[in-house]
């Protein structure tokens, strides 16, 4: 892909972050759910559903994955490592209903404890309309009487279409050669294609992942881990891509952290959706924006 374009379908212009004026809007729609709603953006929550986001749109153009099937739609959020509760998800983090708190300016939705493993799950929502984003923290709370290890671990489904990328080398990206990335300016890219057989990777990131389709551009921000941080087996980014041409998981995770009973980490991720043009633009734009997005939120 160097020196080349890459052609991103459809409207408005990857330019300056624009400031919307009026101040973002929290309010329940209806059957456990609430929307955050800043500029052109919202989100939709099911407080019933495990807190999982269910929708992130500009306008009306929808980013993540719709799918009716269990396991293969919205944004969820687990513990880490993943060896430790094997599959299915812990109920009471990903489907089990949480309870909200509704304030003017966050809602926070905090999960029931899970019997087995000990934690309770709290997730707070923000918007910032001068970042035109929405901010998620995340919070693993230590209910058992014992010290415990843990990492905190965002995965978002998304279409099977489009572009992934993120700042790794690809020498960073285990199993090798097990997705097909290109490298581009020290970024590795992934163009979708379907396989049998599902696939994923871990990969050294450098704070952001980024994916582009259906018009738009998905740029996610969150804490740039060394290489030593994440939990054992797992990575700062993962991406699973499902067999076929179903289904993509975003994944980001945070520092393996010790707690003590009663303490708790946190771990905020923050999302920007904009359009994408309609023109073709260089993979150095779409690093710069994705760049620029994180450093201005580690600011």
């Amino acid at each position: 892909m160097k020196k080349q374009w890459i052609s991103l379908l459809l409207v408005s212009v990857l330019g300056s972050i624009p400031i919307q004026a009026a101040e973002p809007v929290i309010k329940s729609i209806g059957e456990s759910k609430y929307v955050i709603e800043t500029g052109n953006l919202s989100m939709i929550i099911d407080a019933a559903g495990g807190a999982k986001i269910r929708s992130f749109k500009y306008k009306d153009a929808e980013v993540i994955s719709q799918s009716p099937m269990r396991e293969t739609f919205g944004s969820t959020f687990w513990t880490s490592p993943q060896n430790e509760w094997n599959w299915p998800p812990v109920a009471e983090y990903d489907k089990l209903p949480y309870t909200v708190e509704q304030t003017s300016t966050s809602l926070v939705m905090t999960s029931q404890v899970s019997p087995k493993y000990k934690y309770r799950i709290r997730k707070e929502f923000k918007a910032d309309a001068g970042d035109n984003a929405i901010a998620i923290t995340y919070f693993i709370i230590n209910e058992s009487d014992e010290t415990r290890r843990v990492a905190p671990w965002e995965i978002t489904r998304v279409p099977n279409e489009g572009i992934v990328f993120f700042d790794a080398s690809s020498g960073t990206i285990t199993p090798a050669d097990l997705i097909p990335f290109t490298q581009e300016y020290g970024v590795s890219w992934y163009h979708t294609d379907a396989r049998n057989g599902n696939r994923k990777i871990n990969a050294d990131g450098k704070g952001w992942l980024a994916y582009t389709n259906n018009n738009l551009l998905l740029v996610k921000t969150f804490p740039d881990l060394e290489s030593s941080q994440p939990a054992p087996a797992e990575a700062e980014i993962q991406l699973y891509v499902n067999s076929g041409k179903t289904y993509l998981e975003l994944e980001s995770q945070g520092a393996y952290t010790e707690l003590k009973p009663g303490e708790s980490l946190s771990y905020t991720v923050r999302w920007y959706l904009m359009p994408v043009n309609s023109e073709s633009i260089t993979s150095q734009q779409l690093i710069s924006k994705a760049r620029t997005l994180f450093n201005y939120s580690s600011s």
